[in-house]
């Protein structure tokens, strides 16, 4: 029986619910990168070693990102942008590992993320226009434009789901194909790609969030640039 590339069998079912590999692979990328905050943070100094000296320039890269993009302080977007962009890194690059699919090459992780950002565009609209500002926003410029407005609102996160979901389900397909065909080194140079692709679409999935929220919060957020301590 051929199974449709969209479908991921159960491995079992928590009650009625079905858990899938994919599943489990990102229950266990949330758990290991909360292991290693947790251990970083405890693990702060002065004079800090390799790892902390990399996440502090994630940390300084994301900030700058959001600081520029949207003229504000990054500190109540950084923890949306910054999970979104380590989760997705993290499940692109789960492929890496032997007998591992990446979840973000399955239709349903994309959904998710897709629909996790779609409801963070709304609450944070709603956080600086005020719900009745936030609705007028789709009657810009004219009420006539209502509709359209609405649909761009579902379109652009819908989106977000197709782009990478079909960018990371053919690498993944365009590798599995290669490695039946031509052994087991050959892929190399193509998992390398993999990778850069990877670390490409999780940036342009976390950074288009961004811009999506810059449009909903519109020219009523706060424009002081003073971080947080």
């Amino acid at each position: 029986m051929i199974h449709s590339p969209l479908s991921s069998p159960p491995l079992f079912f928590i009650g009625p619910i079905p858990i899938t590999a994919q599943v489990l692979t990102t229950w266990a990328i949330v758990a290991l990168v909360y292991a290693l905050c947790r251990w970083i943070g405890r693990r702060l100094s002065i004079r800090p070693g390799r790892t902390q000296t990399l996440a502090e320039l994630l940390l300084g890269t994301l900030q700058s990102q959001i600081r520029d993009t949207l003229r504000t302080s990054p500190a109540p977007y950084l923890p949306l942008i910054g999970g979104l962009f380590v989760f997705v890194l993290c499940a692109n690059l789960s492929s890496l590992v032997p007998g591992i699919e990446a979840p973000t090459a399955h239709i349903e992780t994309d959904a998710a993320l897709a629909l996790i950002v779609f409801c963070a565009i709304a609450a944070f609209g709603i956080r600086s226009r005020g719900l009745v500002g936030y609705l007028k926003s789709f009657a810009d410029p004219s009420w006539i434009m209502v509709p359209l407005n609405l649909v761009e609102a579902i379109t652009r996160t819908f989106s977000l789901m197709v782009r990478l979901f079909g960018n990371m389900m053919s690498g993944a397909f365009v590798i599995g194909i290669i490695l039946s065909l031509a052994g087991l080194f050959v892929p190399i140079p193509f998992m390398a790609l993999d990778v850069l692709v990877g670390i490409i679409q999780a940036y342009i999935f976390s950074m288009l969030a961004l811009v999506f929220i810059g449009a909903a919060i519109g020219d009523e957020a706060p424009h002081s640039l003073t971080e947080d301590a």
